[in-house]
């Protein structure tokens, strides 16, 4: 290993020390939601990524490969909340898993915290249709198929993605599109006018 100015061993060039990948990785996801938000999946590069997470495209490419892939990786942790929607319709009465999932869905788009993130994602795949496909890819085989696998009913699965039609289609003219008065209506609202519907969607014979 060769010295660098003052005695100094210099680090070689290639993986980043183990105690590093963690924060470099976060970093990276982090710098990614953030340049896919601001320029779109068409116009963000992975060059842009690892200039705004401080690191070499090469790190990029080490730790996620394509552009395709960081932009999925990068959807997988916005999404990570929505992944407990399972488990909202296995855990209750099944007349009651409307109101279970209305509320779920719901609150996690009112959390500024889980909110920012989805939305940053969700315009992207609005935007290009590579992503589109990196986000129904991620939706149907995290959230819908195992919705879907509860309700041991006729069609689950088109039932599954009605119900999540409804409540996506309300977060966006909500939080993206900010309808009024959609956009400042009370929670409890929301949730009692949507609940039924998506209790229909998903158990009505």
């Amino acid at each position: 290993m060769t010295a660098a100015p003052g005695g100094t061993p210099a680090r070689r060039r290639g993986r980043p020390p183990r105690a590093e990948s963690a924060g470099t990785r976060d970093r990276i996801l982090a710098a990614a939601r953030e340049e896919f938000s601001a320029r779109g999946y068409e116009r963000t590069s992975v060059r842009a990524v690892a200039k705004a997470a401080g690191v070499d495209p090469a790190l990029v490419h080490h730790y996620f490969g394509t552009k395709e892939q960081v932009f999925a990786a990068a959807v997988e942790v916005a999404f990570a909340p929505a992944l407990g929607a399972p488990r909202e319709i296995a855990e209750g009465p099944l007349d009651q898993t409307g109101e279970r999932l209305t509320r779920f869905f719901l609150g996690i788009w009112e959390n500024p915290a889980t909110r920012a993130p989805l939305l940053a994602i969700l315009r992207s795949a609005l935007d290009h249709e590579t992503a589109a496909a990196v986000f129904r890819r991620l939706v149907a085989a995290q959230v819908l198929g195992r919705v879907a696998a509860h309700l041991d009913l006729p069609d689950a699965e088109l039932r599954a993605e009605l119900a999540a039609a409804q409540l996506v289609g309300c977060a966006l003219l909500r939080y993206v599109i900010k309808v009024e008065p959609l956009a400042s209506a009370d929670l409890e609202t929301l949730v009692a006018r949507l609940a039924p519907v998506v209790q229909g969607h998903l158990t009505t014979p």
